[in-house]
């Protein structure tokens, strides 16, 4: 065989191709077993951080500490209870519940849910200009009883649930009659 330039080309022998040497021969795969799953995201992957926003400081304290000890968890969702106002006493502060966002944001999610109307709007008007306020992304407004939404929200992230999950364990309470 003479290639176009009129030198003979390298001739391999079909027996030295590597093609007919047959493979190595496999190792069967180990029977150990596969690590199982644990339930929900570990604690050090972050999970979704939960806001409570009340118009007393102590309300939103009393239904955070109710919320993780109905949780029973040693590593709990990080939770903030933010309430009044520091210079007016009972009310909403803004600046409170934006620096609250940001203090449990772990890069899953904030759920924030609220007492009475005016901190309902208070917090849709905050969650509206987000990037004004370096809320972090996203954050969800739970539309939900205070403290049912709370204690479900809680409890829905400790396990591990995503951003939509812990939203609709918390407004799920909201369609719960208490007969």
């Amino acid at each position: 065989m003479s290639r176009r330039d009129g030198t003979r080309a390298d001739v391999i022998p079909i027996s030295d191709a590597p093609s007919a040497h047959p493979p190595a021969p496999r190792t069967p795969p180990s029977r150990t077993p596969l690590p199982r799953p644990t339930p929900g995201r570990p604690a050090a992957h972050g999970r979704v951080g939960i806001v409570l926003v009340s118009h007393s400081q102590e309300l939103a304290t009393a239904v955070r500490a109710l919320a993780l000890a109905l949780t029973g968890s040693d590593s709990p969702s990080p939770v903030a209870a933010t309430g009044g106002d520091p210079v007016a006493g009972p009310g909403i502060s803004a600046v409170l519940v934006a620096a609250a966002t940001r203090r449990v944001d772990q890069g899953h999610g904030v759920v924030v849910l609220a007492d009475l109307a005016s901190a309902v709007s208070t917090v849709r008007a905050l969650l509206s200009q987000a990037d004004e306020h370096g809320l972090p992304f996203p954050v969800r407004f739970a539309n939900a009883p205070f403290v049912e939404g709370a204690v479900e929200a809680v409890a829905t992230a400790t396990a591990g649930g995503d951003l939509a999950a812990v939203l609709d364990a918390a407004e799920e309470t909201y369609r719960q009659h208490k007969d």
